[in-house]
């Protein structure tokens, strides 16, 4: 092989690795995701089709507690509100949640100041997001009440006073949590669910009724068995789900960088065509040995044919290869570094995940990207031999 046809194997050896880092990288992004959000997201939560609220809340959680896979259900309350807390003030999203609800999901493994607790015999209290904590200034532990307010949802407003067209409530802190997700850290607050019921106006309505599932329980099976019990009226996911838009973002992000770098690769396949192109040219006067020989035109095409697929296959497979050691040594020793402060994002180094069907897609792509190539090297060849 000479020197032309080494280079041309190194273009498709680049271009292949860099496809499977790539997918790779995007994978890890994706877990890492799922990873961050599972320790505030519950396992399955059921929300109404239609409208804002499950108007009978805690009957829909005690037929999501009948299943077989279920182990806790418990309804909760979402919606927005202001906060007060001395000088400082900011809307928020209020999450009202059972007094146990660190039992349905991994809260307390997030809080990072004080403890989750939302009521004992003396108060009751409210865990912040470390966004709400830092722009109110509220630790845990302080002799000041946060404020609540959230707008009444009967009657008109007076606006001679209309300080009377909220709803106002008030509790002590008791902890912050940080998920390292802006859309929990930045403004989430939770409280305790008949505080939340009463500033929104609710009795027995919630914004969706969250599941714990049983270890070892199926997470499909409980939710065919869900759907089917709640009808259409109810709408159940998973954590993906929940989080579709995040992920969806991940996913269109990570196939619209493969069809980028896929255009890379078929513009990488005009240099082995122009590789072969000048292999022929440099090859004529062994084409005349052969035939001499007693070769065929179709035989001494299929040479040229067959060097055209070694330098895909053999690129493709060392860049496979290649890009498979890059990613386990990334994943073993981290370093691709995403900053050098590691205050200053999630994780410090690329997360990578090797996913198989990745990999063969990038492989198949190789071969079709090969098999052009041998399509064109015949069309040359039988063009050149006809001279």
């Amino acid at each position: 092989m000479n020197i032309i046809s080494i280079i041309s194997v190194l273009g498709v050896v680049v271009t292949t690795a860099a496809l499977i880092c790539v997918l790779s990288v995007f994978n890890g992004f994706h877990d890492l995701i799922k990873e961050k959000l599972s320790s505030v997201d519950p396992d399955i939560a059921i929300t109404a089709t239609m409208g804002k609220t499950i108007a009978q809340a805690d009957s829909v959680a005690r037929v999501a507690q009948s299943v077989d896979g279920v182990q806790l259900a418990m309804p909760t309350v979402e919606d927005n509100a202001l906060a007060i807390f001395a000088d400082f003030s900011m809307p928020l999203r209020l999450k009202g949640v059972p007094t146990d609800y660190n039992r349905l999901t991994g809260i307390d493994s997030v809080i990072v100041d004080g403890n989750f607790v939302l009521e004992d015999e003396v108060s009751r209290y409210a865990v912040l997001g470390v966004g709400p904590a830092v722009q109110l200034n509220a630790r845990p532990g302080s002799l000041r009440m946060l404020q609540l307010y959230a707008p009444q949802r009967r009657g008109q407003v007076d606006l001679n006073d209309p300080m009377n067209a909220f709803t106002e409530d008030s509790l002590f802190v008791a902890g912050v949590f940080m998920v390292q997700q802006k859309n929990y850290d930045n403004d989430v607050v939770f409280v305790p669910i008949d505080l939340a019921r009463g500033l929104f106006d609710y009795t027995t309505e919630a914004s969706q009724v969250e599941i714990k599932l049983a270890p070892g329980a199926s997470e499909q099976a409980v939710m065919q068995q869900l759907q089917a019990l709640l009808g259409e009226a109810y709408t159940v996911k998973n954590r993906i789900m929940q989080q579709d838009a995040s992920f969806r973002l991940v996913n269109m992000e990570k196939w619209i960088t493969f069809l980028l770098l896929a255009f890379i690769m078929v513009i990488a396949t005009f240099n082995v065509i122009s590789t072969l192109s000048l292999l022929i040219i440099e090859k004529d006067e062994s084409i005349r040995t052969f035939r001499s020989l007693g070769a065929t035109d179709k035989q001494i095409t299929r040479i040229f044919v067959t060097e055209g697929w070694l330098i895909a296959l053999v690129g493709a497979v060392v860049g496979v290869v290649v890009g498979l050691a890059l990613c386990l040594c990334q994943q073993q020793f981290g370093w691709l570094k995403l900053s050098a402060s590691a205050d200053a994002v999630v994780v410090r180094s690329y997360p990578v995940t090797v996913v198989w069907t990745d990999v063969l897609v990038v492989f198949l792509l190789v071969a079709a990207v090969g098999l052009v190539t041998s399509l064109a090297t015949s069309l040359m060849m039988r063009h050149r031999l006809k001279k």
